[in-house]
């Protein structure tokens, strides 16, 4: 079997270099790869790697993911987020191979507090949300096989993310402030790697259970939430950090104006990903805890 990885420096894209060796000859890829394009904003070059490759697999672990920045460059978003997963769309089809494909919990508005299920009207806030939303229905028109991941608030110990940045800022502030008015679950890039891994497998035996799945780690929490146990964590472990901070105040998302609006609830039910795929996500805290084991 051949899977051809798109993104494979981004934070989910390395760890599925590990997750997908094992399960044939892998070719991965990113915007700087030389002898194939590995470009989302080279649609031709994409269409021509897919065709040269034929692959089994494609799995697209690439994205314009800076919030913000896409409000000020929707052409770009909508290139990447969108026409590019539709071209792969239409290669996967011609080649009848599976595509796997990420998407987010910001094609919600974030109202309310139910979990959102597969089954609930997407109603995007922001240009982000929008173009992923719009690359999920060119995958579901073009691409019959497909493999629609949605997740949120994902992170690794490999580059920047949100637990780094607090550990940083409690060593420099004595007072931190935190949003504590928007909900979901932090999820590691390795167990969205491991579960797509098994999915993978199971959807070449399976292929009727090809199509759209919400994962993300099990429970729920605020951004303060998990800043706190983050602190709390660090503090357990008795790491050389220098903490000074002794406040960690609670405010809402306003007192933080982005130019991207954020969802208030992004938690999503996994029910049916676990049902299908006979699967248990760990809590959240689970995740969280190996990967400061591996930077504290």
């Amino acid at each position: 079997m051949k899977i051809l990885l798109l993104g494979k420096n981004g934070q989910v894209g390395w760890e599925l270099q590990r997750s997908l060796a094992p399960l044939g000859e892998l070719v991965a890829l990113d915007r700087h790869s030389v002898d194939l394009c590995g470009d989302l904003g080279n649609l031709p070059g994409l269409a021509a790697t897919v065709q040269q490759l034929r692959p089994d697999v494609i799995v697209n672990a690439a994205a314009h993911t800076a919030v913000d920045k896409a409000e000020s460059e929707p052409a770009l978003a909508r290139a990447l987020n969108a026409q590019a997963p539709g071209v792969l769309a239409q290669e996967a089809a011609k080649l009848g191979a599976l595509l796997v494909h990420y998407s987010t919990d910001y094609v919600f508005d974030g109202m309310g507090h139910r979990p959102w299920t597969e089954a609930d009207t997407p109603a995007p806030l922001n240009v982000y949300g929008k173009t992923k939303l719009e690359g999920e229905q060119r995958i579901q028109a073009a691409c019959p096989r497909h493999l629609i991941l949605r997740t949120s608030w994902v992170y690794a110990a490999r580059g920047n993310n949100f637990a780094k940045t607090m550990l940083r800022l409690a060593q420099e502030r004595e007072r931190l402030t935190v949003i504590d008015d928007q909900f979901g679950a932090p999820t590691g890039a390795d167990l969205l790697a491991d579960v797509s891994a098994h999915a993978i497998r199971q959807l070449l035996q399976s292929p009727a259970n090809a199509g759209l799945y919400h994962l993300a780690a099990g429970g729920e929490t605020s951004w303060h939430g998990y800043a706190k146990y983050v602190l709390a964590q660090a503090e357990y472990a008795q790491s050389a950090l220098k903490i000074i901070a002794k406040e960690l105040a609670p405010v809402p998302g306003s007192a933080f104006p982005t130019a991207a609006r954020r969802p208030h609830n992004s938690r999503l039910d996994t029910g049916k990903l676990q049902t299908v795929f006979d699967l248990r996500l760990p809590d959240w805290q689970r995740g969280v805890d190996r990967m400061l084991a591996e930077i504290l």
